[in-house]
């Protein structure tokens, strides 16, 4: 799964790098995003993109509750194409999520602690993640209640890279596959399914990090550095 996650870049710079035109307010730098958190992401219509704020943790169009979406922050690639909460905005509401890297937790030989990793790429680039979103609205509150956009992350089985620390990773896109991914017109199943594949063996690169991030709270950019094993 993916439950933590870094985002540090402004909108700018993402719409930037995605080519894209900003349409949300800035969020504040966040070294541990969590599930419920407001993160960005990138959708587009026709020719146009956008990076917008969404709600991380999907709320259906039919949910009573917004509180379901703490438990659909990942959509597993295997099996999106048929949960009725996934399959029809797997057809046209596709999205990518910008992130400078995420966090899993390696199992340590003998201890009941896991040592948190830091993966990223080894160029440096932000990770283009595949997901889905919606828009919720709470019926009870009436008809001018706020539209909140929610997304969830999509992952897949574990690459070579990440097999020692996880069983599963985040789809990521690359950049000559992001038009067919977020094209809403793109409803070809089976084709996007073919997206939904371990990133490259090479793509990424990992090291330990401080426990300090185990905790929500903590936020900041001393959260990546590198830890000191030989300490």
């Amino acid at each position: 799964m993916c439950g933590r996650f870094v985002s540090s870049n402004s909108p700018d710079s993402i719409a930037s790098y995605f080519d894209a035109a900003v349409e949300t307010e800035a969020l504040p730098a966040n070294y541990n995003v969590a599930p419920t958190n407001d993160v960005y992401g990138v959708v587009a219509d026709g020719d146009h993109r956008a990076v917008r704020a969404y709600h991380w943790g999907l709320v259906p169009t039919w949910a009573k509750d917004v509180r379901i979406g703490s438990k659909m922050i990942n959509a597993r690639a295997e099996t999106i194409a048929e949960k009725p909460a996934f399959r029809s905005l797997f057809k046209k509401h596709r999205i990518l999520v910008p992130m400078d890297g995420f966090y899993e937790w390696q199992a340590i030989e003998g201890e009941k602690r896991k040592q948190p990793m830091f993966i990223h790429r080894a160029d440096g680039e932000p990770l283009a993640v595949a997901g889905l979103w919606s828009a919720w609205r709470d019926k009870a509150a009436g008809d001018d209640a706020p539209w909140l956009h929610s997304c969830t992350v999509v992952t897949t089985a574990a690459n070579a890279t990440m097999a020692p620390v996880h069983d599963r990773m985040p789809v990521l896109l690359a950049h000559d596959r992001w038009d067919e991914w977020l094209d809403p017109a793109n409803q070809d199943v089976a084709e996007l399914a073919s997206l939904l594949v371990p990133a490259p063996d090479d793509l990424l690169v990992m090291h330990p990090v401080s426990t300090e991030v185990n905790s929500v709270r903590n936020k900041g950019p001393e959260l990546i550095e590198p830890l000191d094993t030989a300490a």
